[in-house]
């Protein structure tokens, strides 16, 4: 039987926000220094009492290019970058391939809610504008986690099975959605760009909670195939902000 962390611990870890202290940058920093692994404020955070390896992240160097690898390995794991800014970004873009797909995974399905790589964006959403039963369970997430959730998450994702432009709310929580921008039919191994108008991608998978765009409060590269016991590869680099 497939192992699945309760609902609370999905939400806690799918926002990326359980180790402590969060140290908060005032701008989107790089994932390379000048050695092999992601340099802070970028932190990999995984599920509480996890039981599944971490997903590795590290920096190799790859057709010319320094790059983040992304390995998941029946694994679950983000790597997060706090942010703590005046005003929110328009755009964030970046390249990313993958390499090795995840053939099981299915982000309808909690048995095999895995994705091979994905960019989210972390949002602080008046719990005012949070459906009761979600606000709730927010609340009591905060408080296992000492720290200020936020309470929207928009995740870009490569997926294996469904099309283009498919969007699907989490089942484990409707704090988590997804966007799918590269899926069946897009080749694998092959670097791809991406720029999206964060804000407008916001209100498109939230707007029925609110017609304002809510502080960004951080954003994080993930992979995971902990559900399904498979195994992904995948690559990004240059992740930035742009007017």
């Amino acid at each position: 039987m497939t192992r699945s962390p309760s609902r609370l611990y999905r939400l806690l870890a799918a926002f990326g926000l359980l180790a402590s202290p969060i140290i908060a940058a005032a701008a989107l920093q790089p994932f390379a220094g000048s050695g092999s692994e992601p340099v802070p404020p970028w932190r990999v955070v995984g599920l509480p009492r996890q039981a599944e390896p971490v997903t590795g992240f590290s920096i190799v160097a790859l057709e010319g290019r320094r790059a983040l690898r992304v390995a998941a390995q029946a694994s679950y794991g983000n790597l997060v970058h706090p942010l703590r800014l005046a005003s929110s970004p328009v755009h964030l873009a970046w390249d990313w391939r993958v390499d090795r797909s995840n053939a099981a995974a299915d982000l309808r399905r909690r048995d095999s809610d895995d994705s091979a790589l994905k960019v989210c964006t972390l949002w602080d959403m008046p719990l005012r504008h949070v459906p009761f039963f979600e606000r709730q369970l927010l609340r009591l997430a905060r408080s296992r986690s000492n720290e200020p959730l936020p309470s929207a998450t928009v995740c870009y994702v490569w997926d294996s099975k469904l099309p283009r432009d498919t969007e699907l709310v989490s089942p484990y929580t409707a704090r988590l959605r997804y966007l799918v921008l590269r899926g069946a039919g897009d080749p694998l191994q092959h670097w791809t760009h991406e720029r999206r108008d964060i804000a407008a991608d916001f209100l498109r998978l939230f707007g029925t909670e609110t017609d304002r765009l809510p502080p960004l409060v951080g954003v994080a590269v993930g992979a995971d195939a902990d559900n399904t016991r498979m195994r992904s590869l995948g690559h990004l680099a240059d992740l930035r902000f742009e007017p």
